[in-house]
């Protein structure tokens, strides 16, 4: 595996860099971004991944999160992944829709035609990726979170909760909690595992939490939600995960913040909570 250097760049003491890779698992070139902290020059650091939301790159995170200084402070190498499959011969939403397609992988393993030839990002993810970083930066493969944002708070709980072998903390910003219940979700989930919903239920938090037996996650998951999003009532629904999570034995801290919207204002002001909650679980 050829790892392409596009650029790097020093910040708080780290460094900060974007990468391209040939993808086995999506079949086209991917890019992602990696933070090292300081630490990181004398051994193995913890790691936590950053799913994005839609139409968002793994650029996104890097430039807007506000998460650098305290990444540094604490010692974790952050990582961000693109949010789906990209080029010329990868498919997109023929209608060019922003919520599907291009930008807009879900972070599931697609099971129809045509998507299912690159849009793999659950392997991708939860395999791929991380053995790249394993094996190309001084990344600690035990000591591992997971975290994001909308479709990727999505990606973030199910990804999480599907591998607690994996991911040892998850937290999320404004996730979508229920796609079989939302438009966004049914749209995504119809066209890449098809029509039969019984499918669907492997990548929906809500059903995951009711469901996950002795399986649960070994620490609280941390989700903050601005109660003024203009998606909150038609496709986040967190009082669905709230539910779940209690039917389920998992425990959640959902905070609720008057006035924050969708956007990364909103996850700027609240990212130190939240990687404050990782290297809690994530220490030796």
């Amino acid at each position: 595996m050829t790892l392409d250097v596009i650029s790097e760049h020093s910040a708080f003491d780290g460094k900060v860099g974007f990468y391209r890779h040939r993808s086995e698992a999506n079949q086209c070139t991917m890019q992602f971004a990696v933070f090292q902290p300081p630490q990181a020059a004398t051994g193995p650091v913890p790691v936590v991944t950053w799913l994005a939301g839609l139409t968002c790159s793994e650029e996104t995170f890097m430039i807007k999160g506000g998460a650098l200084r305290v990444a540094a402070e604490l010692g974790l190498m952050l990582v961000a992944p693109d949010t789906s499959p990209r080029g010329d011969d990868v498919p997109d939403d023929p209608e060019g829709a922003y919520d599907f397609g291009l930008g807009a992988g879900f972070y599931v393993n697609a099971s129809e035609a045509p998507w299912n030839r690159h849009y793999n990002m659950y392997d991708y993810v939860t395999q791929e990726l991380r053995e790249i970083v394993a094996g190309e930066f001084p990344s600690d493969r035990q000591r591992q979170g997971i975290f994001g944002h909308s479709m990727g708070g999505h990606g973030a709980l199910t990804l999480g909760l599907r591998n607690p072998g994996i991911f040892s903390s998850i937290s999320a910003f404004a996730p979508i909690c229920s796609p079989i219940h939302c438009p966004w979700g049914q749209k995504a989930l119809g066209n890449y595992l098809g029509s039969e919903q019984t499918k669907w239920s492997q990548y929906d938090a809500t059903e995951l939490a009711r469901s996950v037996g002795d399986s649960r996650p070994a620490h609280p998951i941390l989700v903050d939600q601005g109660l003024g999003d203009q998606f909150l009532e038609v496709e986040l629904n967190p009082q669905m995960l709230q539910e779940a999570c209690r039917d389920g034995g998992i425990e959640l801290e959902l905070r609720r913040h008057p006035g924050y919207d969708h956007g990364y204002y909103f996850i700027s002001t609240f990212m130190e909570d939240h990687l404050r909650h990782h290297a809690k679980y994530l220490r030796d």
